[in-house]
């Protein structure tokens, strides 16, 4: 299904052909993100991604960077997270040598303009405007805060607006240098393309890119022995909440019983915690919980949005569930069905090229290996009911409880007594 070839300067190139589609996705992955950051520099990973689209040599500006994929139709765009930065293009088939070029232009040869770096400054503290006047985003960025403190695990990936406009063009290419390396680099292709012939283009474009040795970013200090809240106060309709706990790195064996297990609180509308939050008691909109599995982070939370007048009820209700699936066993038929979710909602993503190259290049990137759809099925049935009830009477013990708010309170003392 896949294919991984490794340079001699140490770049990855994992090849994904997809002959049932017309599309083809070019994604070129470097292991570095907000989590290598220092405090001076917090945002830069981010401050830099913005940055290559602003221009080569070959595409001297930001519109013609832009055009060159609009004129095909092309989709194309840059992430930032805690671990990686990514660039792709995506485009139809025909297109496969244009995004490829498109792709390593961006990420060998930006410019990185001083003019242009001053005025990203402001469409950067623009973004992070934005977050915060945004509560069911801002709530996220303060689960990280709550959990992590002050370190870059607990920091957001957009920076603050200090340090996002204290970076100048010296401080982009020394990370740049730093981190942008070929041992540190993948280039991930899938879709429907001619596979050695890919290859060997990719190997022309990459080949000669800069050997060195990856930096190392700070160990993460993930410990807590009390229940934590934090309380943000802002005048808004409907408070925004996140309630959970932290759980398991990607390294670890129990992260696919905990995949379950979120997906059994919160993963589905039929769901326990959607069908008691929002079809039984009407208290939110949107409810759900999420997993997130790190290299040296993971966490379980809860996410909605509720009635300022009926908070409490919603986190007693969330508690009480959290509390049932750590005393109860899972029944074989909510077992069987929310294993079946997970590897059906897999499947049914795995159908783009884009999904694809991230499915694939990210754990290479992260795990350095990599597992097959099928493989992931196999860990996914492996998983016991007796496996989730020890797990979750693992996490979830009121000293490992974590509550972030978003909403039109001042004191987190009310809160508080609900975790005890």
């Amino acid at each position: 299904m896949f294919k991984k070839i490794t340079l001699k300067n140490g770049l990855r190139i994992i090849v994904v052909p997809q002959k049932s589609t017309q599309a083809v996705t070019v994604l070129v992955l470097v292991g570095t993100g907000s989590k290598y950051e220092t405090k001076e520099i917090s945002g830069i990973s981010h401050f830099l991604e913005h940055m290559f689209f602003k221009g080569t040599k070959k595409r001297p500006d930001n519109v013609e960077i832009a055009e060159t994929l609009d004129k095909v139709g092309g989709i194309y765009n840059a992430f930032t997270g805690e671990d990686y930065t990514g660039y792709f293009a995506k485009v139809a088939a025909s297109n496969f040598d244009l995004a490829l070029d498109w792709v390593s232009d961006i990420f060998l040869n930006s410019n990185l303009p001083g003019k242009e770096i001053e005025k990203e400054k402001g469409v950067i503290i623009e973004e992070i405007n934005m977050l915060y006047d945004n509560p069911m985003a801002y709530v996220g960025l303060l689960w990280n805060k709550l959990l992590y403190g002050d370190q870059p695990a607990g920091w957001d990936i957009a920076g603050a607006k200090e340090t996002v406009s204290a970076i100048n063009r010296q401080k982009l290419l020394d990370y740049f240098n730093n981190h942008y390396i070929s041992s540190n680099t993948i280039v991930c292709l899938a879709g429907n393309f001619k596979e050695q012939q890919a290859i060997e283009k990719t190997k022309r474009y990459f080949s000669s890119m800069r050997i060195s040795n990856p930096a190392v970013k700070q160990k993460v200090i993930d410990a807590q022995e009390q229940p934590k809240s934090l309380v943000h106060y802002k005048e808004t309709d409907q408070t925004h909440l996140r309630l959970g706990v932290r759980g398991f790195n990607l390294f670890h064996p129990k992260r696919y019983v905990q995949d379950i297990l979120g997906n059994v609180l919160g993963g589905m509308m039929s769901s326990r915690l959607f069908i008691e939050i929002r079809e039984k008691l009407g208290l939110a909109y949107y409810i759900k919980t999420e997993i997130e599995s790190n290299p040296d982070t993971g966490f379980l939370v809860t996410a909605a949005g509720v009635d300022s007048k009926r908070i409490e009820k919603a986190i007693s209700v969330i508690l009480k569930e959290y509390k049932k699936i750590s005393e109860e066993k899972v029944s074989p038929s909510e077992l069987k069905k929310t294993k079946n979710n997970l590897k059906g909602r897999l499947s049914l993503s795995m159908e783009s090229s884009d999904a694809q190259a991230s499915f694939y290049g990210i754990q290479e990137l992260l795990e350095k290996k990599v597992m097959t759809p099928a493989e992931f099925f196999k860990e996914i049935d492996k998983v016991s009911a007796n496996d989730m009830l020890k797990v979750a009477k693992d996490i979830f013990q009121p000293k490992n409880l974590n509550l972030v708010l978003v909403g039109p309170f001042k004191d987190n003392t009310r809160f508080e007594k609900l975790l005890a």
